[in-house]
């Protein structure tokens, strides 16, 4: 891990999308993003949010069924968004097969229940660990890892 950790709150769902947003815009061709929180935590709306960010077209659901989605940038500039939920995998084989090390190449990849399978896709990738509070506010803590996502946390986050 090269930066610290930092978590930021969200109260309502619309502050999760606008992070989600925020985070959209700064990812490029070769991003590797993990989101991990249990069931209902807010891993979906991140990701919707990461999408309308990246200006992708299509309705961007929970790929649980179909296990990955591919959502190409609306001007056709930008990268694509493969998203991803590797919920139903059974291990290290399936996520090879699913081919994402060659996704990485023109996409920025985006993978719901992966750690311990995909981070090793990429040299460098962002965790996002998600935790709904009681009070229905969502804490996300943000670790880095690799150089390439230390300043982009930083200013994601306006520290």
């Amino acid at each position: 891990m090269s930066a610290a950790l930092r978590t930021a709150e969200f109260p309502e769902e619309s502050d999760t999308l606008e992070f989600g947003r925020r985070l959209g815009a700064v990812l490029r061709a070769g991003d590797l993003v993990l989101l991990d929180g249990p069931l209902g935590a807010g891993k979906t709306v991140l990701a919707r949010g990461i999408a309308a960010g990246m200006g992708v077209t299509g309705r961007v659901t929970s790929p649980t069924f179909v296990i990955a989605r591919v959502h190409r940038p609306e001007s056709g500039d930008g990268p694509v968004l493969v998203h991803v939920d590797a919920y139903r995998l059974g291990g290290l084989d399936d996520i090879d097969d699913l081919d994402l090390d060659t996704d990485l190449t023109e996409a920025a990849v985006v993978v719901e229940w992966g750690e311990g399978l995909a981070e090793r896709l990429a040299d460098s990738h962002l965790m996002l660990r998600i935790r709904r509070r009681p009070d229905d506010v969502r804490e996300i803590t943000l670790e880095p890892h690799g150089e390439s996502w230390d300043a982009r946390v930083a200013e994601l986050l306006g520290r």
